[in-house]
């Protein structure tokens, strides 16, 4: 009865291993999964190699000597410090300095907070043009760093631009003399 139920964990156990070297194939080079040994547990989480490789943007140069080239007149701004819930509007101006049209075909904040526009028409040799950035700083907190991504023609592929900046909490508000409460929200004291 020992054996037998040895043997249960013995084939149970191969299986579980079995099933998590099929999923580490789909992720790895074949050569990498036969040198591990069947009983060794998976030692990469897969996420964090699928995540380093999903976050890297899709940058295609143009090998073509007469392509697009935009060349902005800064591709960093800092607005300095703000507080919390402010909106930050920037106008980043790129001009065309390349010998053919430039073609955006997509802009993209770093996350919801940072929303860019670019110009939908083609930006003609010689040319200029803006991209428009808005950062709302609503929950953001201490020192911000936030790109857009410009997905174009761009001889040099996808261009990063940055809007960086200090957001700070709002100061307590005032109570109706005039003064700041810093007991604002307590209970009141027993008094005259």
């Amino acid at each position: 009865m020992k054996k037998i139920l040895i043997l249960a964990v013995l084939f149970a156990g191969i299986g579980i291993s079995a099933k998590a070297q099929v999923k580490t194939v789909k992720t790895q080079p074949q050569t990498q999964t036969q040198a591990q040994p069947k009983t060794q547990p998976q030692a990469q989480p897969q996420p964090q190699v699928q995540t380093q490789t999903q976050a890297q943007p899709q940058v295609t140069p143009n090998p073509d000597p007469n392509a697009p080239v935009m060349t902005f007149a800064t591709d960093t701004m800092n607005f300095g410090t703000v507080t919390q819930g402010t909106i930050v509007e920037r106008d980043y101006k790129f001009t065309n300095t390349g010998k053919q049209p430039l073609v955006i075909t997509s802009a993209t904040g770093s996350c919801h907070c940072t929303v860019p526009d670019f110009p939908k028409e083609p930006i003609a040799p010689g040319k200029t043009g803006v991209i428009h950035v808005r950062f709302d700083s609503s929950g953001k907190m201490n020192y911000q760093d936030k790109t857009a991504t410009i997905q174009s023609n761009n001889r040099d592929g996808a261009v990063v631009i940055h809007l960086r900046g200090n957001v700070v909490t709002p100061p307590p508000a005032p109570t109706p003399g005039g003064q700041t409460d810093p007991n604002r929200g307590a209970a009141p004291t027993g008094g005259q």
